[in-house]
C-alpha cells in the first residue's frame, strides 16, 4: 500500500503484456498458418489443372496424353508440398476422340488441405480439412494430324 492507502500495481503491467501477447499472437499465428496452406492448395489445385491441360493437348497420342497429364498435375501436387493422393486429376473430354483438331479438354484437379496442428484423431470425429478445386479447359491445336 502506499501512503493514501491504496494498493500498488508494481510488476503486474509484465505480467499483463504476457498474458495480451499469448491471447493475441498464438491465434494470429494459427490464422496465418492456416491461410498460408489453403493459399498453397489453391496455387496447387490451378498450376496442376493448367499445366495437365497442356501436357494433354500436346501430346502425340491419347496414350500418352493422360499418362503426361498425370504427370505434369503430380508435379504441380508436389511443388506445393502436397503428397501423394493428396490431389486428384479428372479429364473430360468434349467429344471422341479427345485428341482431335480444336477439341476441348477440360482439367479438374481437387486437393483436400487439411488444418495445420489438428491431431489424427480430431480428425476422425470432425472433418477438418478444407476442398480446393480449380478447373482448365484445353483445346488441341487446330491443325494437328489425325489421331
Amino acid at each position: 500500500m502506499d501512503e493514501h492507502g491504496r494498493a500498488t500495481e508494481r510488476g503486474s503491467a509484465a505480467v499483463e503484456l504476457v498474458f495480451l501477447t499469448v491471447v493475441f499472437l498464438v491465434p494470429l499465428f494459427y490464422l496465418e498458418m492456416t491461410v498460408s496452406r489453403v493459399q498453397a492448395g489453391s496455387y496447387a489445385a490451378s498450376t496442376a489443372a493448367r499445366e495437365a491441360g497442356r501436357a494433354y493437348v500436346t501430346a502425340r497420342d491419347q496414350a500418352s496424353a493422360e499418362e503426361r497429364a498425370g504427370a505434369a498435375a503430380r508435379v504441380a501436387f508436389e511443388d506445393q508440398g502436397f503428397g501423394v493422393g493428396d490431389g486428384r486429376l479428372t479429364i473430360a473430354c468434349d467429344g471422341s476422340p479427345c485428341l482431335r483438331p480444336e477439341g476441348r479438354v477440360e482439367m479438374t484437379t481437387r486437393v483436400v488441405v487439411p488444418l495445420p496442428l489438428v491431431p489424427s484423431f480430431a480428425r476422425k470425429v470432425v472433418p477438418l480439412e478444407v476442398p480446393v478445386t480449380a478447373s482448365h479447359v484445353a483445346v488441341a491445336d487446330r491443325f494437328r494430324g489425325g489421331p
